[in-house]
């Protein structure tokens, strides 16, 4: 079985998409992450759930766990406002990391390879014409249990 045998499509956003976007993307279509592309479709990134929540969610309490416990309820419910104006470029981990991505000939267990090296979700699958949509981790998973 090949990468392109677990393909689906999936849905991309740029650098300059509004990171609110994202997040109801995440949310709306039940996504573990989302597929940065540049101008020309071309993948730069793998967005996860996680990181859109890292932005939103203060430091203060990311630090200290301790500290998410004594901010009121109120004010708890709306750390996603926090996102208003961002974009998907600061969600982005600064550092450089390996970008899941892979051609459509890939087996299953260099997918598997892949997603488990850099910790992500969904591998972009791009072929001569370009991204073709993504490998999931739970079509992976799906897959590989019926095998």
């Amino acid at each position: 079985m090949r990468a392109r045998d677990l393909l689906t499509p999936y849905p991309t956003v740029t650098l300059d998409t509004p990171v609110a976007e994202a997040a109801r993307l995440l949310a709306t279509q039940n996504l573990r992450g989302l597929i940065v592309v540049d101008g020309d479709g071309k993948p730069l990134s793998i967005l996860p759930g996680t990181q859109v929540l890292r932005l939103a969610v203060p430091g203060y309490c990311q630090d200290d766990p301790a500290l998410a416990r004594v901010v009121d309820e109120i004010h708890a419910d709306a750390f996603l406002r926090t996102l208003a104006g961002r974009t998907v470029r600061e969600a982005l981990p600064r550092e450089k990391r390996e970008l899941p991505v892979t051609d459509p000939d890939a087996t299953v267990l260099e997918v598997a390879a892949l997603m488990a090296r850099t910790h992500s979700p969904l591998v972009a699958v791009v072929g001569e014409r370009g991204l073709e949509g993504a490998v999931t981790l739970q079509a992976l998973m799906e897959r590989a249990l019926a095998a």
